[in-house]
């Protein structure tokens, strides 16, 4: 018998959660936007893009999700470690993989554990990663 404490997933509720925070606190910004949330798994649980977004704001909060769940940390840590002179300089190319390393994706954790990530495109970077991080603490997640 396992002695492994259990975690319990992220879920469609907390998906929804996040999604509401991050349009809240991206309108406090006066932001129009996309937000991804991803489950452990890499797999969608939650997606929505605010009518006047631009387009490929769905395809960068995407991006940014994976990325953070991938490497479980946020993306504007891991900037400078892909820039032509950073220890991870070639990551961006050598793998065949939706990585974007742009602000604004984060990783989602409950009790220490990596459960999914959140990602938000469709501001400037700075915003992306404030509204992605209100989203996660509005929702009593880490």
């Amino acid at each position: 018998m396992s002695t492994t404490p259990t975690v319990r997933p992220l879920t469609t509720h907390d998906a929804d959660a996040l999604i509401e925070a991050a349009r809240a606190a991206a309108a406090d910004l006066g932001v129009q936007g996309s937000v991804t949330v991803l489950d452990a798994g890499g797999h969608l649980l939650g997606f929505r893009r605010d009518d006047t977004a631009v387009l490929i704001s769905g395809e960068t909060s995407t991006r940014k999700a994976y990325t953070a769940l991938q490497l479980d940390a946020p993306t504007a840590a891991l900037v400078d470690a892909v820039r032509p002179d950073g220890l991870f300089h070639t990551l961006p190319t050598a793998l065949d993989r939706p990585l974007l390393f742009i602000a604004g994706g984060v990783p989602v954790h409950r009790d220490g554990r990596l459960i999914g990530a959140i990602g938000v495109g469709g501001g400037a970077p700075e915003q992306d990663d404030r509204i992605a991080r209100t989203a996660i603490g509005a929702a009593g997640l880490n």
